[in-house]
């Protein structure tokens, strides 16, 4: 599969994005071949510094690793204080799109410059309290707009309803070709109602991961999907 920003040269309609954060770092290798075989379009890595989120998870060596076992796109959500820094680095080790927090960065449109130099998808995300009117003066100029349907920093977390209006109100601000990804309590039910909503970038980690039948999970996610389409 060819290599750099995914988002224009995906498939058009719903995009699944296994959350490797909820993997078996053990089995990962095994685990993106069982997603991928079910259907999975999209890998998405969660990268945490433990200072903009609570919490810390992987880092340029880990998506180095991944990328050995596979093509498919790597989706690279940086929830870091210093996005300017990691960049670079993330490049290196792999990543074919970025997103970074619009909370995090004094000058948004100037990394989205960066991350198209560097020949990778562009996204821009922001907390569920952050107002959706805070992306206005660089949407247009992102392949991708993340929005959290849970609080940034956790997997597992319970689907947060309020963000459906917000989803709505981003898809209003996007041309048909940009994606509008949505992660955090991501299952059979509530992706079809982030669908109807505008989003076409569906992440799930502890519903797929965490499931006795990892394929089964991607395909019973995709049948949900593809009937709220009819």
């Amino acid at each position: 599969m060819q290599r750099g920003n995914p988002w224009r040269r995906l498939a058009d309609g719903a995009l699944i994005a296994p959350s490797l954060l909820a993997c078996d770092f053990a089995r990962v290798g095994e685990q993106i071949e069982q997603v991928i075989r079910a259907g999975a379009e999209v890998l998405h890595v969660d990268i945490m510094d433990g200072h903009f989120v609570p919490n810390l998870s992987m880092g340029p060596p880990f998506v180095k690793s991944i990328r050995k076992f596979t093509d498919h796109p790597l989706d690279v959500h940086i929830m870091v204080t210093d996005p300017e820094y990691y960049v670079e680095r993330f490049a290196e080790a792999g990543a074919d799109s970025i997103t970074f927090h619009i909370e995090a960065t004094d000058d948004a449109a100037g990394l989205i410059r960066r991350l198209g130099e560097l020949g990778l998808g562009a996204g821009v995300t922001l907390r569920p309290g952050t107002d959706a009117e805070e992306l206005r003066d660089v949407a247009a100029d992102v392949d991708m707009v993340l929005v959290m349907t849970v609080e940034p920093g956790y997997g597992g977390q319970s689907f947060m309803e309020d963000m459906l209006d917000k989803i709505s109100a981003v898809r209003g601000m996007l041309e048909p070709g940009q994606r509008l990804e949505v992660d955090g309590g991501i299952n059979a039910e509530t992706a079809p109602r982030c669908a109807k909503a505008g989003a076409d970038v569906l992440v799930a980690g502890e519903n797929i991961f965490g499931s006795g039948d990892i394929a089964a999970a991607v395909q019973s996610l995709r049948r949900a999907i593809d009937a709220s389409a009819n």
